[in-house]
């Protein structure tokens, strides 16, 4: 009987290294124990501003129920998709977080609807995952890239990027362009916690960002039992099909370098808006036109 010591220099030798592959199934495992079913509570308040004569705007509280689902899971993909719950019986499809594993093509938002798509280089992306959020439509949010840290018994993702402006604030703001999202997701003992630490910047081209203000978010995630999601299981299962077929348009779309902006509206209307007019029979070239009217570059 081969003693352990011996297998270990073996697969050693072999170039296959037991710790890294132990430490990418912690990473797996902390990613996927944000499924499930959720009460979420949003908590956000801005803490500081350079200009004396700010003025502080009101501390912002939201409650939730929230089902959090692996749509896809492969050895370096898995796809989340989460599902707002509003007066225990309508299912609104919320944001999605897709992560992948020593990815490259990562998309990093500029300023008034665009977005840049490049990729980086193989080594500054060596054992880390790409987290990319997208809207209710599927359409980019942000993107990065950073390593999952395990220690001291706590299990946390952290990273900087910017994005557009939340929807608590998208309509009733103009004073700021750019949010620089300073993001934390932590797997805890009663579910995860998403910890934020935001620049509220105005930027423009060929200008350093200026501060407008900074503020900080909890958005805590308390687990419940699964049953307590239901209905939103259910909607899943009969919606499913149409957010297949829009992801697989919406890659075709992603699959570019360079610039990438979106109209804010078309025939007065969000994108989110238009796709209440598809459903599980509509064509991928139906999903397609609807989506490049809102391509501007």
């Amino acid at each position: 009987m081969k003693q352990p010591f011996y297998v270990l220099a073996v697969l050693l030798l072999s170039g296959i290294s037991v710790f890294a592959q132990s430490k990418k199934d912690l990473d797996r495992q902390s990613i996927k124990d944000m499924c499930g079913c959720y009460k979420v509570t949003f908590k956000y308040t801005e803490t500081f501003a350079p200009e004396i004569d700010y003025e502080k705007k009101l501390d912002y509280t939201a409650y939730a129920l929230e089902w959090a689902e692996a749509i896809e899971d492969s050895k370096d993909h898995i796809s989340l998709q989460h599902l707002l719950i509003v007066n225990d019986s309508m299912v609104i499809k919320h944001w999605r977080q897709d992560w992948d594993y020593e990815n490259k093509d990562v998309f990093y938002y500029d300023k008034d609807n665009s977005w840049v798509f490049t990729s980086l280089p193989e080594d500054e992306v060596k054992g880390q995952w790409t987290q990319k959020v997208y809207q209710v439509d599927d359409s980019p949010r942000y993107s990065g890239s950073a390593t999952w840290i395990h220690a001291d018994g706590k299990h946390y993702w952290e990273n900087t990027a910017s994005s557009p402006l939340p929807r608590r604030e998208y309509s009733k703001r103009s004073d700021y362009n750019v949010m620089e999202r300073g993001n934390r997701q932590e797997i805890t003992s009663y579910g995860w916690m998403h910890e934020q630490d935001n620049n509220k910047v105005v930027r423009a081209d060929g200008e350093e960002d200026v501060l407008l203000a900074q503020e900080k978010g909890y958005n805590t995630y308390t687990k419940l039992p699964d049953e307590d999601c239901k209905v939103a299981q259910d909607w899943w299962k009969e919606n499913k099909k149409l957010w297949k077929k829009v992801r697989k348009v919406w890659a075709e779309v992603y699959d570019r370098e360079g610039a990438f902006t979106l109209k804010k509206s078309v025939e007065d209307s969000p994108m989110f808006m238009h796709f209440y007019k598809l459903n599980n029979d509509s064509s991928e070239a139906e999903i397609r036109e609807l989506i490049e009217k809102f391509i501007a570059s």
